[in-house]
């Protein structure tokens, strides 16, 4: 499924359009691309974390594109892929479930779980058809990304290896998962967790069906574009050298990785101030909420309301967003162009990761309106 486009361009709708509500733009061909480049590269079963932007085009689209498997952490997400791809494979592997949750998960189909405690084990003994997939989460002090999952999820070698036998035991299929933090650019990351699976399926006496080896993987924010290339290399290397001819399958769950590129945002300045201050019509309750915690991409064109881009030097800004709440602010000044005006457009590229799953509507504001366009 490729989304009709009859715009050419963001420049070419901002011009006819003059939106004055902040957007997203959205390419189908480039995500494509992307889902084309890990099912290439990855050397194992590329599967989509949903969490990333649950919209029916884009899973329309990665089902389109041969993605077939999703990551799902709830119920609703699960009715969210199905309601594109009825017989989509799902892992359900948010490793904190209530009961009610796993019944529906049952129902649906779904054969893989992760877990990284007993207590979820438990749950899910009983609930679940026996054999299917109980993946045990790994966690561990590894450096290399903007923020890690260890605090939340994941246990330690030692207790992986506990529960990795009690789900053999138990005549689960048995298998290990880790994550090594969002925005993840170093290929040695994946390695070092690679080589201490190796040793917690030894500990535990279990041979493992498969390794996911998470998301993580880093979408082009700032800087260089990343080398996923080379991290898909480093995994199959490492998998092989410590493994062996037994190496188990391996899986991947892209979200931000799969779907960034595939949307730029669009906001506008509603006015400034003679301080140098900016009030654009989107902010931390919207699209723009992860600036707080892995920063400001720095892929920012600024355009005038005719499609002109604005060429002064830039000049660091502070940015505010349009509700009554002084804490809507990005943390630290943009450099925006010094003749930037009120009306003017940014438009931030590699946007399409949780700018809509964690946009508010709080005030008014937030996103609601997918343009589909050929290129961005």
């Amino acid at each position: 499924m490729k989304n009709a486009a009859p715009w050419a361009n963001p420049r070419a709708h901002l011009m006819r359009q003059t939106p004055d509500a902040a957007l997203l733009y959205f390419a189908p061909d480039q995500l494509h691309a992307t889902a084309r480049a890990f099912q290439a590269g990855f050397p194992g079963l590329v599967t989509y974390a949903v969490k990333a932007n649950p919209g029916a085009e884009v899973l329309a689209n990665l089902v389109a594109a041969g993605i077939t498997a999703f990551d799902v952490a709830s119920p609703e997400e699960m009715r969210a892929v199905r309601s594109v791809c009825p017989n989509a494979v799902l892992h359900y592997n948010n490793p904190v479930r209530s009961v009610s949750e796993i019944e529906v998960a049952a129902l649906m189909g779904v054969r893989s779980y992760s877990i990284d405690c007993l207590r979820e084990l438990d749950k899910l003994t009983g609930r679940v058809d026996t054999g299917s997939e109980i993946t045990v989460r790994l966690a561990l002090p590894v450096r290399g990304a903007a923020y890690d999952f260890g605090a939340k999820f994941g246990v330690g070698p030692d207790r992986a290896a506990e529960l990795l036998r009690a789900v053999a035991e138990r005549g689960f299929t048995p298998s290990m998962t880790f994550h090594p933090g969002t925005q993840c650019a170093d290929p040695a990351a994946w390695g070092a967790y690679i080589g201490v699976v190796a040793d917690v399926a030894r500990a535990a006496g279990v041979r493992l069906a498969r390794i996911n080896v998470g998301g993580g993987f880093a979408a082009h924010r700032t800087g260089p574009t990343p080398d996923l290339t080379a991290i898909f290399d480093h995994i199959g290397a490492e998998v092989a050298r410590v493994f062996g001819a037994d190496a188990p399958a391996l899986v991947c769950e892209p979200g931000r990785a799969m779907v960034a590129e595939a949307f730029s945002m669009l906001v506008r300045v509603k006015t400034l101030r003679d301080t140098g201050a900016v009030f654009v019509n989107d902010g931390v309750y919207g699209g723009l909420t992860e600036i707080r915690d892995i920063g400001a991409p720095d892929r920012i064109t600024v355009m005038s309301p005719d499609g002109m881009p604005r060429t002064g030097a830039p000049l660091p800004r502070v940015v505010f967003g349009p509700t009554c709440d002084s804490i809507d602010r990005l943390p630290d000044p943009l450099p925006l162009p010094a003749d930037l005006d009120e009306g003017d457009y940014l438009l931030i590229a590699g946007m399409g990761a949780y700018t809509r799953s964690l946009s508010t509507d709080f005030n008014g504001y937030g996103l609601r309106e997918i343009v589909t366009v050929a290129q961005l």
